[in-house]
């Protein structure tokens, strides 16, 4: 009995990852070996950097919070051990926001807690 082969699907295969390698450099884009090698690492650093990008939009806010409590004469630390106390329950990126774009609310929350 011959061998059956299911190019249909083989086919479907190779253009899903063609179709995702698009816009990439040189043979990346077209030949299969090496844009299936590359789909495959992209896919990687996509997992990865959606967990690095939560790490790193926490540390901004933080920087933010740190330079609006030391314009009122706290550190960062003094300043959430301080939210904690007074039982204010407002998170970093919020917190971050006020900081930014609404300093005066910010200057408040501060004086509530010192």
């Amino acid at each position: 009995m011959p061998r059956s082969v299911n190019s249909v699907a083989k086919r479907a295969r190779r253009k899903k990852v063609l179709k995702q390698a698009k816009g990439y450099f040189g043979r990346r884009k077209n030949v299969w070996t090496v844009a299936k090698n590359a789909v495959d690492k992209a896919m990687l650093y996509a997992y990865r950097d959606r967990k690095n990008n939560k790490r790193n939009f926490r540390s901004l806010w933080i920087v933010r919070i740190n330079a609006g409590a030391r314009m009122h004469g706290m550190s960062y630390s003094q300043f959430m051990g301080g939210l904690k106390s007074a039982k204010i329950d407002l998170n970093r990126k919020v917190l971050a926001d006020l900081a930014m774009n609404h300093p005066e609310a910010f200057g408040a929350i501060v004086n509530k807690v010192k």
